[in-house]
Formats: structure tokens, C-alpha cells, sequence
């Protein structure tokens, strides 16, 4: 590949973006001259500027990283550059990653250096636009940014990202070591938090749809984008077979974050347009146009590159490679810059909070920033939905993949219990409907429907989970890599076997987490957390998805795990936890203190019960529903002891078969021996020792 290409795809990609930005500026109108409090044309182009190279630089980050951990080998191998050494120099310079990798990890460092200058400028403009200030040496102006930096949300979020970013930076100067980057991967992801509360709609109605959405988008496209940049500063140091590799590993990435970008847009643009009027009539609905259009011309990219480009690479087709990946960086670039516009346009639709009549907001769409859901009913349980993007993505996926596993073991002759494929199946769509349907729209207003949704997230759907043994079948379904990079089933095989793995799946600590998380979470300022803030409630659902899954596994599961207890002490442990779950929902049933009595006593509700009333049915569905799937458990424990017993005989009934009952035979001659010389020493008139 030539050199140059290392300089000509970066900049044809900035180039586009640039472009396309300042063009979008227009059409939107956000280019234009204020006519109140105007800051100036450097800051009216300086904020998306400087906005577009963060996300740029930040897709480079992220996808270089992820090709680094998942596509890219980690260690030299025969034919790829290794060669037999003898001296401990020699052996240390085999030990470093090979040049692939390290390609990928120099550009992940200089994306994450671009992301920090960018954030640094971010932070300047923005604070400029907002206070109305010009940019002066004058003490006053440095108090009034740091001000800005430590007490404005806006600020805040600003200076958090400057400061992961500058993390992340030093992190992937610094190492380069196949495990290790793992830490990379999770400061670039985190990287993106701070711009997902920063959308349109961040404080104001739809708020954790729009975060979650924007989240998505974001990662969507930096694995898209810096993916492709990463092929091509990997492309010199790699022969024509590998790079054919490479690029079908990338298409397979691009292919799930192509489906995130376009669910992630199409959401976006329902919360912001509202009707087909605004998307044609407006300078917003035109930006979207035209990244919708540039979005169906990369998924046209993607299915030639798929199904055309990737088998002519290894016959000798790079010179199409190269000017294929340059056209779609070129797209790309044009994607970026249209998106940096849509960030500075005014939407059709104003994302605030709804008003009565007396220009009044509700309690409730104070506090959560969504409308109070209508009286929850029997019906309500089917009719009102909540939809979560990025849980509605994980379950797609998870099914989809399960699915794909099974056929894979299917065409290969191999069979996969049905039993297990229902149970993955239904514990994804149990999964759905908690986190997208009426628990999702109620859970903030009714404490016995948060209660009863936490009981699905960490008794329930782990347990049906568990039984789909996910581990068991990535394992036999994953191909297993010879080429020195980690796929699926290394990363598993490796997680499997850590000695984190080893303590989080100990049946004790197992059981100590899922029962102590209740009290923890209840009653601590961790329940208040998840009940204000967005990323708080994702972190409740991860952890006690997590939670329950775990002690699920410990009891039940087919996966392979270190230990496990023996079936009497499983017993054991399952009645221990169900006390602990017992005494905890008596607790809140007899309790005459409301739990967060400023979230759900101050939701203006008119219906149902009162907030204490329905805290103390919540105590009872955690002690008495709750219960139900600890009983499943013990059942399930019981068949399997029973089992292993009944499979323990038979092991026992063919080897005596084989052994033509040697063992018998064996132990009977025994007997026989002791009794014919017991008779000897009678007949002599001696008296055995301890007779």
C-alpha cells in the first residue's frame, strides 16, 4: 500500500467533513448572524467546528481500539513476521505486538490526543457562546470559564470529557500489551458518556430516550468510522490474504453498527421533527435528509464490500480496495459533517417540558421529565409501552446471535437442546418487555412497579438466561482463531478463567452479592442515584442483571464455571437467600417511613394507592413473588441432583457391565478370604486380635 495513504485518507476524511459542515451550517441556518447577543463569527463556527473534530477523533479512538482488541493480532506468529530467536533481547522484541496492532494503537493514541486539544477548544467556544463574554486575557474571563468548568451541567460534562479524554491518551501511549488494552477500550467508551447527555433533548422531555439514542449513535459510528481508518493505516504493514482478513472482520462490526446508527437516527429524528411537514419544510428535516441519504449510500458501500471487495483483495485487488475505502471515508466524512450541523440546528419540535394551562410544568414531568403515564390498570400492563433503544438493540442481538450460533452447530451436524434455545428466547423477550414496556413506564411513579421489575431483572430472566447456557454454546459454535488475535471464544475462554472470574462466580460471593444488594441499593443513596439520574438507572439494570445471573449460574447453570457447591449446600444457600428476601420485603411492608419520600411522595399523582401503600405492596411482591423463582431455582437444583445421582449409577452399572461385575467378584473373594481364615484361627485355638 502506499505511503501517502496514511496522509490522503485523514485528510479527504476532514476535508469532507469540513465541507459538509459548513454547507449544513447553512441550511440550518446556524451560520447566521445572531440578532440578540451575537458571539461573533469565530465562536458561531468554532463551536461545531470544534464539536465535529471531537466526534471524529473519537471515532478514531474507539475503532482503532476495538479492531485492536478484536480483529488485530496480538502476538507475532509464523508467516506474520515472527521469527525463531534465541537471546533474551530477541525473545523480549517477539514478546511486542505485532506491527498491525501497533499501527492501530498509534492512531488510537493520536485520535485520543486530538479528542483532548478538541474537548480543550470545546470548552473555550462553548463557554463563549453561552456567557456572551469575548474571549479576553482579563482575569474576570478565567474566573468566569472555571466557574463555567466546575458549577454549569453544561461545563461540568465539558471538563469531565477533557479529562477522560486526557486519560485515555496517556493510556493508549502507554500500553500495548493484548489484556491491557482492554482498560483502553473502557476509558474510549467512557469518552462518549459525557456527549450522550448533551443532546437536544438532555433535561428536558424524552430524556433518557434521547441519551440512550444518542449513545448509541455514538458508538455506532466510531466503530464504523474508525474502523475503516484503522484498515487503512493497517493496510502497509500487512500482505494482501491478511488485509482480506482484516476487512471481513471489520464488516462484520460494521454491520451491527450500521443497524445501530440507523435505529439510533430514526429515533432522533421522531423525537425532533414530529411530522413529515417539518422534515421537508424545515432546515433541520433537510439536514436529515441528507444524512439520511448519506447513511443508504454506506449501506450500499457495505454490501459491495461484503459480497465483491473482500474476496478480490487476496487476489491481488488492492488498488479497488484502497480507492473504495477512500470514497467511503469521503462519505463518511460528509455523514460527520451534516451530523455536526444537526447539533447546532433548532429542532422542529421544542423538547420541554409540557404546560398547563397557567404556564405551570407538573410534578412528575419536573422530576422525570416525562408526562405522569395515565392510572395504571390491568390493561395498562399490554397497552403502555416505553421503549428504550439501546435495551431493545440488546435483546435483538443477543437473540439474533444466540440463533446464528444454533444454526451454525446445526449445519455443522452438531445438535443444541430446543429446551435451551426457549429459554435464551424467552429470557430476552422478558427482558424486552421490563425494560420497553408498562414496568418501564411506571417504574418512576410507582414504587410496587419498580419493585416488581427489579424482581424480573434479578430473580427471573437471569434464571431463564442461565439456562440457555450462552458460554456453552459460543464456545462450540465460535471458530477458534490461529492467526494471534483474539476472537469471541478467546475472550471467553479468558474471562472464564481470571481470578476475578474465579471470586464473582464463587457460589458464596454469588450469594452474598445477590442478597446484599437489596439492602445495599434500598438503603443507601445509591437507590437515589438511580432514581434521578439516567446513567444511574442503567447502572441498576446492568448490576442486577448481573447479580442474579451469577448467583443463577452458581446453581443451576450449564456453563462452565470454577467451583460449585455441592447439591445439599446449594439447598442451603437458596433458603439463605430466600430469608434474606423474606425479612426484606416484611421490612418495607411494616415500615412507616416512605423510601425517597421527595421522588415518588411528590409525583402529583391522583390515582392509586398512596406512596406508602404502594410501597408496602412492593415489600410484599419482593417477599412473595419474589420468592417464586428462588422456588424454581431450588426445583431445578433438585432435578439436577436427582439426576446426577441417577447418571452416577448408571456410569457405575456399565463399568460393572464391561468388568463382568469384577468389583463385586473382587470384594466377594475378599469376603471370602477373611472368612476362611477366620476358620483357620478357630480351628487352632487362637483368638484374632479385636475379634
Amino acid at each position: 500500500m502506499p505511503r501517502y495513504l496514511r496522509v490522503l485518507a485523514p485528510a479527504l476524511l476532514l476535508a469532507a467533513t469540513l465541507a459538509a459542515l459548513l454547507v449544513g451550517l447553512g441550511i440550518g441556518g446556524a451560520a447566521d448572524e445572531r440578532t440578540l447577543a451575537d458571539p461573533g463569527t469565530l465562536v458561531r463556527f468554532g463551536v461545531p467546528l470544534s464539536r465535529t473534530l471531537v466526534n471524529v477523533s473519537m471515532a478514531g479512538l474507539i475503532g482503532a481500539v476495538v479492531m485492536a482488541v478484536w480483529a488485530l493480532a496480538g502476538t507475532s506468529l509464523p508467516g506474520h513476521g515472527a521469527k525463531v530467536r534465541t537471546s533474551a533481547a530477541d525473545a523480549r522484541r517477539s514478546a511486542e505486538p505485532p506491527a498491525e496492532t501497533r499501527a492501530a494503537m498509534d492512531l488510537a493514541a493520536a485520535s485520543a490526543a486530538v479528542l483532548t486539544v478538541a474537548s480543550a477548544a470545546t470548552i473555550l467556544f462553548t463557554y463563549v457562546d453561552v456567557s456572551g463574554q469575548p474571549f479576553s486575557p482579563d482575569p474576570q474571563f478565567g474566573a468566569g470559564l472555571a466557574m463555567f468548568v466546575t458549577e454549569i451541567e453544561l461545563g461540568q460534562l465539558w471538563m469531565i470529557e477533557l479529562l477522560l479524554a486526557a486519560v485515555t491518551t496517556v493510556l493508549a501511549f502507554a500500553i500495548r500489551g493484548r489484556r491491557l488494552t482492554l482498560l483502553v477500550l473502557v476509558a474510549a467508551l467512557l469518552t462518549t458518556l459525557p456527549l450522550a447527555q448533551q443532546g437536544h433533548a438532555a433535561g428536558a422531555s424524552g430524556h433518557g430516550l434521547a441519551v440512550n439514542s444518542l449513545l448509541v449513535h455514538l458508538l455506532g459510528a466510531a466503530v464504523w468510522l474508525g474502523g475503516l481508518l484503522t484498515l487503512i493505516f493497517v493496510a502497509r504493514v500487512v500482505d494482501r490474504p491478511r488485509l482480506a482478513v482484516l476487512t471481513a472482520r471489520y464488516s462484520t462490526l460494521a454491520l451491527f453498527a450500521f443497524v445501530g446508527v440507523v435505529a439510533s437516527g430514526v429515533v432522533s429524528a421522531w423525537l425532533r421533527i414530529g411530522s413529515l411537514d417539518a422534515l421537508l419544510g424545515t432546515g433541520y428535516g433537510q439536514l436529515v435528509l441528507l444524512k439520511t441519504a448519506a447513511l443508504v449510500v454506506l449501506g450500499v458501500f457495505g454490501a459491495v464490500q461484503r459480497t465483491r471487495l473482500i474476496p478480490r483483495i487476496a487476489s491481488g485487488g488492492t488498488r479497488v480496495f484502497v480507492w473504495f475505502v477512500l470514497a467511503e471515508l469521503a462519505v463518511m466524512g460528509v455523514a460527520s459533517g451534516v451530523a455536526g450541523a444537526l447539533g447546532r440546528t433548532a429542532t422542529p419540535v421544542a423538547l420541554e417540558p409540557a404546560r398547563d394551562q397557567g404556564g405551570r410544568i407538573s410534578p412528575a414531568e419536573w422530576l422525570t421529565g416525562d408526562p405522569l403515564p395515565p392510572e395504571l390498570t390491568f390493561e395498562s400492563y399490554l397497552t403502555e409501552w416505553k421503549f428504550d433503544l439501546a435495551w431493545v438493540l440488546v435483546c435483538v442481538f443477543g437473540a439474533a446471535l444466540y440463533l446464528a450460533g444454533v444454526i451454525r452447530l446445526a449445519r455443522r451436524g452438531d445438535r443444541w437442546p430446543v429446551g435451551r434455545t426457549i429459554a435464551w428466547l424467552l429470557g430476552m423477550l422478558l427482558l424486552f418487555y421490563t425494560t420497553n414496556g408498562a414496568l418501564n413506564a411506571y417504574e418512576q411513579y410507582l414504587f410496587s412497579v419498580h419493585m416488581l421489575g427489579h424482581m424480573m431483572l434479578t430473580m427471573l430472566i437471569p434464571l431463564v438466561l442461565v439456562l440457555g447456557a450462552p458460554v456453552t454454546l459460543a464456545l462450540r459454535a465460535v471458530e477458534r482463531r490461529t492467526d494471534g488475535s483474539w476472537g469471541g471464544r478467546e475472550w471467553i475462554l479468558w474471562a472464564v478463567a481470571t481470578p476475578y472470574s474465579k471470586i464473582i462466580t464463587h457460589p458464596a460471593v454469588a450469594a452474598v452479592v445477590f442478597s446484599g444488594s437489596l439492602w445495599v441499593f434500598y438503603f443507601t443513596p445509591i437507590a437515589r442515584w438511580a432514581a434521578q439520574e439516567h446513567l444511574g438507572h442503567q447502572w441498576m439494570i446492568i448490576h442486577f442483571l448481573i447479580a442474579g445471573y451469577l448467583f443463577s449460574l452458581s446453581m443451576v447453570g450449564v456453563d462452565p464455571v470454577p467451583y460449585r457447591f455441592p447439591y445439599p449446600l446449594r439447598l442451603v444457600t437458596l433458603f439463605a437467600t430466600m430469608a434474606s428476601h423474606a425479612f426484606f420485603g416484611v421490612t418495607l411492608m411494616t415500615g412507616d417511613g416512605l423510601l425517597l419520600a421527595d421522588w415518588y411522595g411528590a409525583m402529583g399523582r391522583t390515582w392509586g394507592a398512596t406512596p406508602l401503600e404502594d410501597q408496602s405492596t412492593g415489600g410484599g411482591i419482593a417477599w412473595g413473588i419474589g420468592e417464586l423463582p428462588t422456588l424454581a431455582l431450588a426445583l431445578v437444583v433438585a432435578v439436577q441432583w436427582s439426576r446426577s445421582d441417577a447418571k452416577e449409577q448408571k456410569r457405575k452399572d456399565r463399568a460393572e457391565e464391561r468388568s463382568g461385575d469384577a468389583e463385586l467378584q473382587a470384594y466377594n473373594a475378599m469376603l471370602a478370604a477373611q472368612a476362611d481364615r477366620d476358620e483357620r484361627v478357630r480351628a487352632s485355638g487362637r483368638t484374632t486380635p479385636g475379634a
